[in-house]
């Protein structure tokens, strides 16, 4: 089952394991969709959507209109020269994206290729805006690393700091982000939900195929019809 056959708008039922969704973020400062990766969803309920992004799958990503990779970019005009998006297919092992409704942030489960668990990682972010193809977000560069001996550090933070001196967030937001942060280094500390559900003994249904990135990735959710 595809994105748009599932009304997923507000009293709709939730999507099933299985079906195939568009989890994307918008451009900082802009509506246009930049990060866009098509997954399988594992669970959705009121406590939880869970997607599993496969090895293998075909994904949007910004890139710098001359060409360079935005993390070869220094840092001082990572955020200030023009920008692109470019189709890259995830090579890496899965990735296992879990969130709650409603949290300013979503927590990513990483394997080896030998399903050895890696880490987690607390992505800072809008809260997901859902709509009938998937859901929607904007990504607040901030971010923490999990490991399994229960140890965490912040990440990104140079990249957090520039996107303030470039102007992609306002004081006030950012300070809003690093409070988020603090809430969820207490939910890391208390090892709350999701940490303490055993995600990382999860493994995909053998049978799940890889989902097809969709020539309209970028439409928007007004309008869109299941």
């Amino acid at each position: 089952m595809t994105a748009d056959t599932v009304d997923t708008t507000a009293g709709s039922a939730p999507w099933a394991p299985g079906d195939h969704i568009l989890w994307r973020y918008r451009g900082n400062g802009t509506d246009r969709v930049h990060i866009c990766r098509p997954v399988t969803v594992v669970q959705d309920t009121d406590e939880l959507l869970a997607v599993w992004m496969a090895p293998g799958t075909d994904c949007v990503k910004p890139l710098l209109a001359d060409g360079t990779a935005i993390h070869e970019e220094p840092l001082d005009t990572r955020y200030t020269k023009p920008r692109t998006t470019v189709v890259s297919r995830w090579f890496g092992t899965g990735v296992l994206k879990l969130a709650r409704p409603g949290e300013p942030w979503s927590v990513w489960l990483f394997w080896d290729a030998g399903w050895g668990f890696k880490n987690w990682y607390v992505n800072l972010e809008e809260p997901l805006a859902r709509w009938a193809g998937g859901v929607d977000s904007e990504d607040h560069f901030l971010d923490i690393a999990v490991y399994p001996d229960r140890s965490w550090e912040w990440k990104d933070e140079d990249e957090f700091g520039q996107a303030q001196r470039a102007g992609l967030m306002s004081a006030g937001q950012a300070a809003r982000v690093r409070e988020a942060g603090r809430a969820a280094v207490a939910v890391i500390e208390s090892w709350g939900a999701p940490f303490a559900g055993g995600w990382e003994n999860w493994r995909p249904d053998p049978s799940w195929t890889v989902p097809a990135l969709p020539a309209d990735w970028d439409r928007s959710p007004a309008g869109i019809r299941a």
